[in-house]
This record gives C-alpha cells, structure tokens and sequence, in this order.
C-alpha cells in the first residue's frame, strides 16, 4: 500500500468529508490515516503547508485544498458524472466556502466572534440557503454534481447548529436534498470510525 496516495482527514470536519465523498466516489484508493487535531502526527504537519485537513499526499504533488482534492480524483475517475455540471457549479461552490462559510461559523462559534451578531450571521446563511431552494430542483442541476457534494457537508453542519429551527424554514428542496444525503449509503460509509492513525500503523485502505 505504500505506492497508494495518501489522504490525511479527519471524521467530522466537512473540508474532510467533501475530499472523502469525491474519493469514495471515484473509485480511486487511497491510504487513509485520520488525524486528531489536538494531536497532529510529525509526518502530517510535515506533508501540510497549511497543518489542516485534509491533505492529500500524491506521488508527484500534495493537495492542502478540499476543493482541490475533490477536483483530482475526479479528473482522474469520474463514473458518476459529478464533473459534468455548468460553470455555475463554482460559482455556488465559491458562495458556500466564502460567505456562508463565514456566516455559518459566526452562528455556530460565537464566542470566537464577539464582534458578529449570530442572528446577523444566521440571516446570511438564511440568505444563501433561500437562494439555493430557489434554484434547485432534487440535486442543484439536473443530476448529482461535485457542486451538491461539495457544498452538503457544510449545509449538514449548519443544519444541526438548531435543526428544529432549520426544519421550520421554508426550504422544502433544500431540506429534502440533506435528508436524501443522510440516509444515503455513501454519507454512511464516509462517516465510518477511524482509529486515530500513528507512526507506524498499518494503513487503511479507503474507500
């Protein structure tokens, strides 16, 4: 397993999660090792400019981008078709890890900005998600696309932030797109526990 890549993630962060459902999704293996951040091993922080997951380890580059991972697998694998969407995709890609993003950690983390209003915050991810309903149909275009897949773990994220209070929006596309993404095999499967991997652990081959 030693030629295979490797990705460094950790469970629950989404950045994570978006990486691991292209992989998963490509077909491609790799050797994962799941991090705990309080805990970085030396050969992580010696393979990730940034020191966050994930990092995707390949043998000619190194991938410190979710997006970017996301982006290899699939040029190299794309079975599904995720890559075959408008230019359009991005665009609403970009809106999620810049304003909502934002929005969504002022929501989830107020004390780490004591400056922000959360309800501020949580009217701008409204805002977002609002458009988003607007627009969509079942998936964002008309088939699953690495735009759904790269913007449903932060929309998760969000969600259970106040999931009544989610549920409660009016979003009925939106809500019904995150609950086909729970109750799918592949959120399940790239949900699956990992041992904290170490120097010298055997690795594990996912997916």
């Amino acid at each position: 397993m030693a030629s295979k890549p490797i990705l460094y993630s950790f469970r629950r962060c989404p950045y994570a999660m978006r990486a691991r459902l292209a992989v998963s999704a490509s077909g491609i293996s790799v050797a994962l090792r799941e991090v705990v951040l309080r805990d970085k091993p030396v050969a992580f922080l010696a393979a990730s400019a940034s020191g966050t997951v994930p990092c995707l380890v390949a043998e000619d580059e190194v991938l410190d981008e979710s997006l970017d991972i996301m982006l290899w697998a699939l040029r190299q694998r794309d079975p599904e078709g995720w890559l075959t969407m408008p230019r359009e995709g991005f665009d609403w890609i970009a809106r999620c890890d810049g304003p909502f993003k934002s929005a969504l950690d002022r929501t989830k983390y107020p004390p780490r900005y004591p400056d922000a209003d959360p309800e501020a915050s949580r009217a701008e991810a409204h805002g977002f998600l609002a458009d988003l309903d607007a627009e969509m149909g079942e998936w964002i275009f008309d088939q699953p696309s690495v735009a759904d897949y790269a913007i449903l773990p932060f929309v998760r994220q969000f969600a259970f932030v106040d999931k009544p209070r989610f549920d409660a929006q009016p979003w009925p596309r939106v809500q019904a797109w995150l609950e086909r993404f729970l109750a799918s095999e592949r959120f399940e499967s790239t949900m699956k526990k990992y041992p904290q991997w170490q120097e010298g652990d055997p690795e594990i081959a996912f997916p």
